[in-house]
């Protein structure tokens, strides 16, 4: 029985210590501390205060209509009536209208061919061309949008014109989730999350580079704790990134939301039980690919590439279903894919814990997996770090000069 109880004080000293030397190489190095703070909250604060809207109400558009017919003129005074687009000019030209845009006065442009009356009493595709002002993404969704909203009626309507239907089919429009479709809804649901993992990658990865510039191993520890079980390193270094990003988490899923206003349909405890296995996910996917980090200014250039790729692999912008297999099976990399999704699911949609429960599984799939690969690469390095030092000894001694 003391046996026991001298290792298990051995092995929380050891782990405290560990967890203690850690928050100081973190706290120590100016570059980690900037993306882990700054970054890591700066950035949801930044993205809310750029989106703050959200919307894009009564945009500005030309209308260059070629058919000058009663079926062009209905469906313009459709668009005109939408929440969106506000119809400010009507040109002769395609380059007139193109000037106009140029010059910043609309930012959408509305084509309607000439044949476009034509093609409808024939019973053919009626074309519509619309240009969009792509300097914001939100001139795209206002045009793309009011455009197709009333085209969906018109449709209803020449349907019920050309074929005497005794009653139209009633059609209601709903979006139970983000009523006024706003984009800080539909993007910041996924970002939220997201800028837990990048930032505590390029923190952590910046760090381990930084290790070996200096010829010091993955788990680089002060001499006194070196030889230690691989557990214990895990587990100490893992802690101290624990306390800094459930902080961090904290803000950024309950705080950030409730100032901003962004929807918070779940249960604040269901929230932070997601972020304690998130974070965790993180943490050892953190510790098992920031072993392919070697130099300090990798990491930027894995920022500038796989963001965009984590964030389009969460689902926020395009069906999981769409995304082409190879793809799907890249996003099982990341703990971003499961965890937005379980974010987006339980605070924007308001599902339990039950219901993403398979995101939940993938998580603690990927954690058990990414234990497994630290450990391994730990006790790699260790030894390649070991069988350097060996033959740095064998080697004779470079000579002094007088």
């Amino acid at each position: 029985m003391k046996e026991t109880d001298s290792f298990l004080k051995t092995w929380f000293r050891n782990w405290y210590d560990i967890f203690v030397h850690e928050l100081r190489l973190i706290f120590s190095d100016a570059g980690v501390t900037v993306i882990f703070f700054i970054g890591g909250l700066l950035y949801p604060v930044l993205y809310n205060l750029i989106y703050m809207n959200g919307t894009v109400d009564e945009m500005p558009v030309a209308v260059v209509d070629l058919s000058e017919s009663s079926f062009s003129r209905r469906y313009l005074q459709k668009v005109d009536a939408t929440r969106e687009c506000e119809i400010l000019t009507y040109c002769s030209s395609l380059e007139e209208a193109q000037r106009l845009m140029q010059q910043r006065i609309v930012h959408g442009v509305i084509l309607i061919p000439a044949d476009f009356d034509d093609c409808l009493v024939r019973g053919e595709q009626g074309v519509v061309s619309t240009y969009a002002d792509m300097s914001s993404f939100l001139y795209y969704k206002c045009l793309t949008m009011g455009t197709n909203l009333a085209m969906l009626d018109e449709i209803h309507q020449i349907g019920q014109e050309t074929y005497q239907l005794p009653q139209p089919v009633l059609y209601d429009e709903s979006m139970p989730y983000n009523k006024p479709f706003s984009y800080t809804i539909f993007f910041l649901s996924a970002a939220l999350l997201l800028v837990i993992q990048q930032t505590m990658f390029y923190g952590s990865s910046l760090l381990a580079g930084t290790l070996r510039e200096r010829n010091h191993s993955f788990a680089s520890m002060p001499r006194h704790l070196q030889g230690l079980g691989i557990g214990r390193v895990i587990l100490g270094r893992g802690a101290a990134y624990m306390a800094v990003y459930l902080c961090i988490g904290i803000l950024v899923a309950l705080l950030i939301p409730w100032l901003f206003h962004l929807p918070q349909r779940a249960w604040w405890g269901d929230i932070m039980i997601l972020l304690v296995f998130y974070i965790l996910d993180c943490i050892l996917f953190t510790f098992a690919w920031s072993t392919l980090i070697w130099k300090r200014e990798t990491v930027f250039v894995l920022f500038l590439s796989v963001s965009p790729v984590c964030m389009f692999l969460t689902g926020f912008s395009w069906p999981t279903t769409a995304i082409p297999e190879v793809w799907q099976w890249v996003g099982c990399l990341f703990p971003s894919t499961f965890g937005c999704r379980a974010f987006i699911n339980l605070n924007t949609a308001g599902c339990s814990l039950a219901d993403v429960a398979p995101e939940f599984n993938a998580m603690i799939i990927q954690t058990v997996v990414y234990y497994v690969l630290a450990s391994v690469a730990i006790f790699a390095e260790n030894k390649l770090m070991e069988r350097k030092a060996s033959v740095n000894l064998l080697l004779p001694a470079p000579p002094s000069r007088h």
